[in-house]
């Protein structure tokens, strides 16, 4: 038997379609879509409100005279301004394009070679590219109780939707080209992976130029007629008590998010949280535990990419370990197709998944990588007998110790397993022509650095033990809180320096 998990079909999706009406659907008007949460209090926007605020923005942005096909650059911080825009300019069959607030001059400009845009909307203080391109300001964009009504513009579900770009964790960021469809593949995620049900209250902690914040926290509840609840501007550690405060049913943030709400004395009771959600980074058992006896509560993790957002995952109606969503096909795939159960390969998504990107943009054309019948990731992973997949990593991660491959995610896992210390793995160069493979410890003490050593004789091959534990003040990590693996290097010379 190979290793091939195949639950299509997917829900067939409607042949004239637009994703912000299918986002914009549900929910009764009067009931709370969203649910803004500040210092002194909050603010609860209705789904009646939030349509009129599409409308509006939407016919505000006609009438600069933008419309179908045109790609529109987004220079907007982590505001409700950014999903109105975003789902604003879908309506009307423009393109949005989804860049980070945090993207300097030179990182916009790399953005534009690769998607050039035909206007740009921008918050005050944000970083712009350096060519000239029609500006429009967010400031008066949305108007929260405007009149419009909204005439969307429909059409094939497989015809350009939205832009995004992947974290660029390998090099240079790719412009992901998803298709109005892929709104719709999300559906597969709601009992695949968040158990999301209309009278759910989902709060998110990250970036709204995120695709897991943007499609997880907002997208995805509003199009269930659920209620999405954002709180900018939280320290992560007071966060468990918006979940309570806000009753708060489902929290979804990456691995990094829970371990420094784990790092807080005496979290507060959650009374109505159900489950959490990880994504973004390899979860370890130990923080997935932790959270267990200190709320009560489990977390579902999930695997996925921008390129596909998620399409692994355990849930809470089903498998409690990563196995293919329904309606998915994945497999592990090798130089001939798909591997025997049991051995490694890479992870890879059928083409014909209507979540999977158009393709890659490079000026204004896009093409999508095949192998046969499958994309193939980067990413590899085994899978049993049973459809369960264990993620071993990235291909580029990989370790080489003494002709045998080591997976850094491995030795991580057996490390946590002594220690609460937030640590990444990898293999640095010393000299030349010399790697080792090196632990990296945040706020270690040196008897921190001799304990793991010992437990990591105690549970690890020889040829797999870090040869070297470095106390460092933090990790390098993206914006969202994924590791930067390749960054450990640097980090090497700058503590050998």
């Amino acid at each position: 038997m190979v290793s091939l998990a195949d639950r299509r079909p997917p829900p067939p999706c409607p042949a004239a379609f637009n994703l912000a009406q299918h986002v914009l659907r549900a929910g009764a008007d009067a009931k709370v879509a969203l649910r803004l949460v500040t210092a002194n209090g909050g603010t609860d926007v209705s789904f009646a409100q939030l349509r009129a605020a599409v409308a509006g923005a939407a016919k505000r942005l006609q009438t600069t005279g933008i419309g179908a096909g045109d790609f529109v650059l987004l220079r907007l911080g982590n505001t409700v301004e950014f999903p109105v825009v975003f789902l604003a300019l879908a309506a009307i069959g423009a393109i949005p394009i989804i860049t980070s607030a945090q993207a300097t001059t030179a990182e916009v400009d790399q953005m534009l070679d690769q998607c050039p845009a035909s206007a740009m909307v921008q918050d005050a203080n944000i970083a712009g590219p350096t060519g000239p391109i029609p500006c429009i300001a967010a400031t008066g964009l949305v108007d929260w109780a405007a009149p419009h009504a909204l005439d969307f513009q429909m059409g094939p579900p497989d015809r350009p939707g939205y832009v995004m770009f992947t974290s660029g964790t390998s090099g240079t960021p790719k412009a992901v080209l998803h298709a109005h469809r892929a709104i719709w593949a999300r559906q597969m995620m709601w009992d695949g992976w968040y158990g999301l049900c209309p009278d759910d209250r989902m709060l998110h902690a990250g970036a709204f130029n995120w695709s897991y914040t943007l499609g997880t926290g907002l997208l995805d509840p509003w199009a269930m007629g659920a209620t999405a609840i954002i709180a900018p501007g939280t320290d992560v550690q007071a966060l468990p008590q918006v979940i309570a405060h806000e009753r708060a049913t489902i929290f979804a943030a990456a691995p990094g998010v829970y371990r420094k709400i784990l790092q807080a004395a005496g979290l507060p009771k959650m009374t109505h949280l159900r489950h959490g959600l990880s994504a973004g980074d390899k979860i370890s058992p130990a923080i997935t535990s932790a959270w267990q006896s200190a709320t009560s509560t489990p977390i579902f993790e999930a695997y996925g990419m921008t390129e596909c957002s998620t399409f692994l995952s355990s849930s809470p109606g089903g498998a409690r370990a990563l196995t293919a969503q329904p309606g998915r096909a994945i497999a592990i795939v090798g130089p001939e197709g798909p591997v025997p159960h049991g051995q490694s390969g890479h992870i890879a998504v059928h083409a014909s998944d209507p979540g999977l990107m158009l393709g890659y943009l490079d000026q204004g054309t896009w093409k999508l990588p095949q192998k046969g019948d499958w994309f193939v990731t980067t990413d590899q992973g085994v899978m049993d007998r049973g459809g369960t997949i264990t993620f071993t990593g990235r291909s580029r991660d990989m370790m080489n110790a003494g002709g045998f491959r080591v997976s850094p995610l491995e030795v991580e896992a057996a490390l946590s397993q002594a220690t609460a210390l937030d640590l990444a793995v990898g293999e640095v160069a010393v000299k030349d022509d010399v790697t080792i493979i090196t632990a990296f410890l945040v706020d270690a003490s040196p008897q921190d650095c001799e304990t793991l050593a010992h437990h990591a004789g105690q549970v690890l091959a020889r040829y797999k033990q870090p040869r070297a534990f470095v106390p460092v003040p933090d990790l390098p990590r993206s914006a969202n809180g994924k590791l930067l693996r390749h960054k450990l290097q640097s980090l090497w010379e700058e503590h050998h320096g």
